[in-house]
């Protein structure tokens, strides 16, 4: 039975690629009476049906697996950010890559309209962090040779704020990028099925990026017990000091003997993280066992 990968989905078909062909598929009743969706990203074994058409098998197991946008196996989140206009929160990647660590991905920020503002405290955190940090600009082109390097060959999601210029760093990137979706999008209009539509993108550099019309940030679904559980573990720069608190089960907000707390006094860890900690460890904590969905 062949064997592939779902690159796109819309309306109830999953297009997936054999390598030798694209087969538009309908995905097995199973699925649904098992409560699973395939995903883009997902390996999926086929069944061939003829002119181009197929089912939908059996679902490998995943990487990862997101919500919204809901795709599967993706290496790296990268996170477009900006102190232009408009100006990203901290807070913002620092919630994206919490959710990123939590499903084994990578991050990478990418701070945008360098040209305009060269976003040195952004970058000063991130790369103090220890996160791929590039400063680049969709107008002049510098960094894009960087950040090219840095998603070859992997499957990104993309990501930011409104306004900070995902697209246009995208079609630098690969003019071709824009032209297909600009198809996509003039096919599907502005309907209904328009959100629904999800699809892999190869780009000239080796690249792989998920898109999705619509989306801008990762859903609020994402925040969920497991990262309550998890929190400290999810951002990698205190990972150094996770294990010399001096009571089991810190929870490295207001302790004595926090090693995390006497790291941030001592200058080793970047203040606007642990306040970033901070925020996420209270938008958790209300999240109880008996209330999370099933």
């Amino acid at each position: 039975m062949p064997e592939g990968r779902i690159v796109k989905a819309l309306s109830g078909f999953y297009y997936v690629d054999t390598g030798a062909e694209v087969l538009q598929c309908r995905a097995r009743g199973k699925f649904r009476r098992e409560g699973v969706s395939p995903l883009v990203g997902d390996r999926a074994e086929v069944r061939e049906l003829g002119n181009g058409e197929g089912f939908v098998e059996a679902i490998r197991p995943r990487r990862n697996a997101f919500r919204r946008p809901a795709v599967a196996n993706v290496d790296q989140i990268v996170i477009i950010a900006s102190a232009a206009v408009p100006q990203t929160d901290p807070y913002l990647i620092d919630r994206l890559s919490a959710i990123a660590a939590l499903k084994s991905c990578g991050t990478v920020v990418v701070l945008n309209k360098c040209d305009l503002d060269r976003a040195d405290r952004l970058y000063q955190i991130y790369r103090a962090a220890g996160f791929p940090t590039v400063r680049v600009s969709a107008e002049t082109g510098e960094g894009l040779e960087e950040l090219a390097g840095l998603i070859a060959g992997k499957l990104s999601a993309f990501t930011g704020n409104s306004g900070v210029g995902k697209s246009s760093i995208l079609n630098a990137l690969d003019p071709e990028f824009h032209l297909q979706v600009g198809e996509i999008s003039e096919a599907l209009g502005r309907g209904r099925h328009t959100t629904r539509h999800i699809e892999l993108f190869r780009l000239r550099c080796g690249a792989e990026v998920v898109d999705s019309p619509g989306f801008a940030s990762f859903d609020s679904e994402e925040l969920d017990l497991e990262l309550k559980h998890r929190l400290p573990e999810t951002f990698p720069d205190f990972a150094p000091y996770l294990d010399g608190c001096r009571f089991v089960g810190c929870s490295h907000t207001k302790e004595k003997g926090c090693a995390v707390l006497e790291a941030l006094r001592e200058g080793k860890l970047q203040q606007s993280r642990h306040e970033s900690y901070l925020r996420l460890y209270e938008e958790l904590k209300p999240l109880k066992e008996w209330e999370q969905k099933k």
